[in-house]
């Protein structure tokens, strides 16, 4: 009280000293009042700017600490000297106008506003700080937390503004929220999506389906890249064309959605193709093709072996070799998925540890499909296209050796000189080789 009244003793001596007239009960002195205040308030804000900013942030970049640069990055010192005008409004308000006059009380409810809401800015500071903190933690990997940070946010917003009203018509808060309960359908209506999207939210930071950096794909959404941000309300994707789909948040735990980050966190990706073989060039294996396939280095061994196995079946049963109809024989395919599965296994980009075959599907109207099943060490997009891509290469040029032929549909594959002359005939798109053959 002592320090009012000598600020608004030393007012009055002022102002009479330029208008020897005027008395305090004059509308113009409050005017005066009024800007005084106003220009004071003004000068310590610039004050605060030229003085005290400069120092803080001298002792922000001297500190090895990152929040503090954070904090100054997102202007939490900025923000936080709009108290020192508001404050000094507040507190000289009632020393300089009368309480009696209108402006009185509206000037001091637009310093309580002013002081709530540069507290509100610094504070959406202080919170932006926490998540940059904590995103560049190890944790930000396991749980994101942007969609808690702005449900603070938001929550912080609406005690803002629940204030705000109750200022402006002098009203308790609790007052004011009870009176909402009449318009919570309209709320409801209004925040659909935040409140399903902060549901969704606890949902995926619970369960740790999804994380920044996750590889996913939604066909519904035509999304296929990485995730950038998982917001309140928003996911932000990032394509690999390099376009950002934007997408509901709760739509990641409604929507079928395929994360990759198994594939990502595992020894290899998976490596799931076939070739379709034509069934007119299936046929049992003489001597002449088992010696020309022992000199292929990846089943020499197997096929001394299957000649022992053979041999020792026909001793024993008593069959001769030359009987095509009793007799025990190899398959072209069947050599040449055993060749497959060793050239696999020989591979350095093939990871040996995971699941390998080679394997036959159902014939179809295109021919027996003989799949390829392995993981690739390489997970990366472009090496691991790269290796596909050089053992479909590899086993699409040896068909020719074992007289194999893929099927097209439009026409056939010429074949090796060594080949019967009779599976030189085209293959018309209309009628695709029977299953039986």
């Amino acid at each position: 009280m002592q320090v009012s009244s000598t600020i608004r003793d030393s007012f009055i001596q002022f102002v009479e000293g330029l208008f020897p007239n005027l008395t305090t009960e004059d509308p113009l002195f409050n005017v005066l009042a009024l800007s005084a205040i106003l220009l004071t308030s003004a000068i310590i804000y610039v004050v605060a700017r030229l003085l005290i900013r400069p120092q803080i942030a001298h002792w922000v970049y001297r500190s090895n600490n990152r929040w503090d640069n954070a904090l100054h990055e997102h202007g939490f010192f900025r923000r936080l000297m709009h108290l020192f005008p508001a404050l000094f409004i507040y507190i000289a308000t009632p020393a300089l106008i009368q309480d009696e006059a209108v402006m009185h009380g509206i000037v001091i409810k637009c310093a309580q506003l002013y002081m709530l809401y540069s507290g509100l800015l610094a504070l959406y500071a202080l919170l932006s700080t926490v998540e940059d903190v904590y995103n560049a933690s190890a944790l930000a990997k396991r749980a994101p937390i942007t969609g808690f940070i702005q449900v603070t946010k938001l929550a912080f917003a609406i005690v803002t503004i629940l204030l705000s009203i109750s200022l402006i018509v002098d009203r308790s808060p609790l007052l004011i929220v009870s009176g909402l309960t009449a318009i919570a359908a309209v709320l409801l209506l209004i925040f659909r999506d935040t409140i399903l999207g902060f549901v969704a939210g606890i949902q995926i930071a619970a369960n740790r389906m999804f994380n920044t950096g996750d590889w996913i794909t939604m066909p519904k959404y035509e999304v296929d890249g990485e995730i950038l941000e998982i917001g309140l309300t928003n996911v932000k994707v990032q394509n690999w064309d390099k376009t950002i789909s934007t997408l509901p948040t709760y739509s990641l735990t409604t929507e079928a959605v395929k994360n990759w980050r198994g594939m990502q966190e595992s020894g290899g990706r998976r490596i799931k193709r076939a070739i379709y073989i034509d069934v007119h060039t299936i046929k049992l294996c003489d001597n002449n093709m088992l010696d020309r396939f022992a000199h292929i280095r990846y089943i020499n061994e197997y096929i001394d072996k299957k000649k022992n196995e053979l041999r020792a079946y026909h001793r024993d049963y008593s069959i001769d070799e030359s009987d095509l109809l009793n007799s025990r024989r190899l398959t072209n395919i069947g050599t040449f998925r055993a060749y497959l599965e060793a050239y696999l296994r020989k591979h350095p980009q093939i990871n040996q540890e995971l699941t390998l075959m080679v394997r036959q599907l159902p014939p179809t109207e295109l021919g027996l499909p003989l799949e390829i099943y392995c993981f690739s060490a390489e997970k990366e997009w472009v090496k691991y296209e790269k290796v596909q891509a050089d053992i479909f290469d590899h086993v699409l040029a040896m068909l020719d050796l074992f007289d194999l032929r893929a099927y097209q549909r439009d026409g056939y594959w010429p074949l090796a000189a060594h080949r019967d002359t009779s599976l030189y005939t085209p293959v018309e798109a209309e009628s695709p080789p029977p299953h039986n053959e």
